[in-house]
Formats: C-alpha cells, structure tokens, sequence
C-alpha cells in the first residue's frame, strides 16, 4: 500500500525526470562530438521522443498540481458552491476529451505496432513513441478523477478547497 501511495503522489515526477534526464544528456553528448567533428545519428531523434514523452505526462502533471492556464474570471466572482461546480463541469469536459485522446491514441499507436514500423535512426517501434499519447491522458484522466472526488467532497463540506478563498 506505501509503494501505491508513492507511485500516486511521484510517478508524473519520477517519469519527468527520468525523460529530462536524458534529453538533456544526449543534447550535451551530441554538442560535445559535433565540437570534435563526429556527430551521433540518432541523438536528436532520441531527444525528440523524450520531449514528446515530457509533453505528455506533464499534462498530467499540470493536472495533478492544478497549474494549467485557465481564465479564471468568472470564478472571481461567484460563490464558493458555484466555483466548485464550474469546476466539476469543466473537469468532467476535459475527461470526456481525454477519454476520447486515449482511445484513439491507443489505437493508433497499436496499428503503428502491428505494422512494425520503426523509428529511422534508432530503430524502435514507432508504437512505443506513439504510446505517449494514450500513457499520458490515461494518467491525466487519473488525475481528473481524484480532482473530481475533491470536488464532490468540497460540495459535501468535507474538505476545502485548496487555493481558494471567499470572494
């Protein structure tokens, strides 16, 4: 149960890093033999693969932190109730488009994997980079689900709304 709670509270973090990690590293390598006259012919293609990785997880990371751009005006001027139900429904619309994402995302990914077809320089199954796509939103709609349950506790009385104040 600690191990669950752990990979819930750190697996975006975790996942982030670890891609970052090695986009980065290989952009170093990769300037480094340029400078010596010997360039590598997959480095950008790997750091392209995880930035698209990067892009992905951390919309569920944004969604996880509450940190994505939102307006926000109309919240400003409703009550607290109001505020929160607002937030339901717009929660509930951005499932419905993850939900969409990760269906055919995962299914596009899957035919590219029955396919066979592979990346030019590393010669990995474009499937795997595909996946990002349905990975991604799949940890997303997590995330929309446990905001939505903090919703429905905040309208219960239960809980308070974090960052939120009483206009």
């Amino acid at each position: 149960m600690k191990i669950i709670r752990w990979f819930d509270r750190h697996i975006e973090e975790l996942l982030l890093t670890i891609f970052t990690s090695i986009m980065v590293t290989v952009i170093f390598v990769q300037v480094v033999m340029r400078q010596l006259d010997n360039s590598l012919s997959w480095s950008e293609e790997l750091a392209r693969y995880c930035f698209i990785w990067l892009v992905y997880i951390g919309i569920s990371y944004g969604v996880k932190k509450q940190r994505h751009i939102k307006v926000d005006v109309l919240l400003v001027v409703l009550s607290e109730k109001w505020r929160v139900i607002l937030n339901i429904l717009s929660t509930v619309l951005f499932m419905v488009f993850a939900i969409f994402v990760v269906y055919y995302g995962y299914d596009i990914a899957n035919k590219l994997l029955a396919f066979g077809q592979k990346s030019p320089a590393l010669h990995i199954p474009m499937g795997l980079v595909y996946m990002a796509t349905p990975v991604g939103m799949g940890l997303t709609i997590i995330r929309l689900i446990q905001n939505l349950i903090t919703y429905f506790k905040v309208l219960r009385g239960k809980e308070v709304l974090e960052g939120q104040t009483e206009v």
